[in-house]
């Protein structure tokens, strides 16, 4: 089953700094892409998803800096994490309380979006499809709006994301 885009609505100003900690104010280490949380309850499940978030810097991103058709690890620096104190599912796909490793397989229309059980991992150089718990298909929109800085985030009941003029969205909830 392939998921088309249900759109992210763009968090409020309030809603992003009472939720998004960039990491720079608690880190003595200075990172090009700043390491970023975000904190969010849906139903009654507490969902954190830590991420490096690399900007543009006028490099062509998709097919070029990121390749089509391989394993990336959806940021900079360590591999993108989603933890979950309950069960959730992402996508329609159960996925017991615990912290997981999010990769994508980009293409230029459909992404395929990973979980893996290895979360703890620099980039994706270490990825290993037998850790995999679940794989899902994301149709993308293109040509949304530009955005120079790669965001994540849960809004309306959706993981989405956002980058170099790309978007994608899916489903998630409490199980």
């Amino acid at each position: 089953m392939v998921f088309g885009l249900m759109g992210c609505a763009e968090p409020s100003p309030s809603t992003a700094r009472a939720k998004v900690i960039e990491s720079r104010q608690q880190i003595k280490e200075q990172r090009t892409s700043p390491l970023t949380v975000f904190r969010v309850t849906v139903s009654k499940a507490n969902l954190v998803l830590q991420y490096g978030a690399p900007s543009v810097k006028g490099r062509a991103i998709w097919g070029e800096l990121v390749p089509y058709g391989e394993v990336w690890r959806m940021g900079a620096n360590e591999a993108t994490w989603l933890e979950t104190d309950k069960p959730i599912r992402l996508a329609g796909k159960y996925l017991p309380a615990g912290r997981y490793g999010l990769f994508g397989i980009p293409s230029d229309s459909v992404w395929t979006i990973i979980v893996n059980r290895e979360w703890d991992q620099w980039g994706a150089y270490y990825y290993s499809d037998a850790a995999d718990v679940f794989r899902v298909e994301v149709s993308i929109r293109q040509e949304f709006g530009f955005s120079e800085v790669m965001q994540m985030n849960v809004e309306n009941g959706r993981l989405c994301f956002r980058w170099a003029g790309l978007e994608w969205a899916l489903p998630i909830e409490a199980a």
